[in-house]
């Protein structure tokens, strides 16, 4: 039982990691169409910034977070306004692929004014270890979940309750239909890459802390997103949570049951478990092409 309650606990705290990047891609894809292969790449580039408030203007991590979340918001904007709405006629192999050169772009360009050296992000809260009944964790690993589990329920509320998350809605069901009823769709889409830009910047700034910051640091946690995305349905919010935490859990299940080394594929045999049984995921649905 205290095993498990660690896995659970542990398995929770990298799981609201996968979530966060799995509800940003799913999010633009919904809305979209869009398989968006910069979205770790957006999370670095916020959280480099962070990095730079905490060493050169020595701001609190706290009041960084914050601060980078709205650098993030800022970044997703110029890409949708400057880089993708010009390009919004391409087909979407014509997209994915501007996604994967602005990926490679933010990459380099977080090398050549960073460095390529890792860099230490202080965490939220200090390092200590807390007991519950024979089970012991960080209250780092238990911060990490809480805040993935709060910044998912205000992603709930904003799309659940209020104006703009139901243009969100509209556009993501016919976005020539929202037009028609008079729904601002270039600012919907705006806010919505402004909003997906954030959670990778959530994501990176709570992976920052184990991981390093360096300009690769995304690459494993993105690619383990889009794994989250697929197992719980490209076109389900619930679902990508759900796939995330499923796949933070099972990963360490394989991790200390199994082995260690079958850790790092398991997530891609789950995916490929999933395409075949259940294609459209978890609480996906089959899409309906309108013509």
């Amino acid at each position: 039982m205290d095993t498990l309650v660690q896995v659970l606990v542990s398995g929770a705290s990298i799981g609201s990691i996968y979530a966060l990047i799995a509800l940003g891609i799913v999010l633009l894809y919904r809305t979209t169409r869009i398989l968006n292969f910069a979205h770790g790449d957006i999370g670095v580039a916020a959280t480099f910034i962070a990095y730079t408030l905490i060493t050169s203007s020595g701001l609190p991590f706290r009041v960084s977070f914050l601060l980078a979340l709205l650098a993030a918001a800022v970044i997703g904007m110029v890409i949708y306004l400057f880089l993708v709405r010009p390009a919004k006629n391409q087909s979407e192999l014509g997209l994915l692929i501007l996604t994967l050169g602005l990926a490679l772009f933010l990459g380099g360009l977080d090398a050549l004014v960073f460095g390529t050296d890792n860099k230490v992000i202080p965490p939220l809260v200090q390092h200590r270890l807390i007991t519950v009944g024979g089970a012991s964790f960080s209250i780092v690993t238990v911060v990490t979940a809480l805040v993935g589990v709060v910044l998912m329920v205000a992603l709930w509320v904003l799309m659940r309750f209020t104006r703009l998350g139901l243009a969100m809605r509209a556009v993501a069901e016919r976005e020539d239909v929202a037009q028609a009823l008079g729904i601002p769709v270039r600012t919907v889409l705006t806010a919505t890459w402004a909003a997906a830009a954030m959670l990778a910047c959530a994501a990176a700034l709570l992976f920052a802390p184990s991981a390093l910051l360096h300009p690769a640091m995304m690459l494993d946690p993105l690619s383990k997103g889009f794994i989250a995305a697929v197992i719980g349905g490209m076109n389900s919010l619930p679902g990508a949570v759900l796939g995330g935490y499923i796949l933070g859990v099972l990963e360490l299940v394989v991790g200390i049951y199994v082995s260690l080394e079958f850790m790092a594929s398991f997530a891609f045999l789950a995916v490929i478990l999933v395409l075949i049984l259940r294609p459209h995921g978890i609480l996906g649905k089959p899409e309906i092409k309108r013509v």
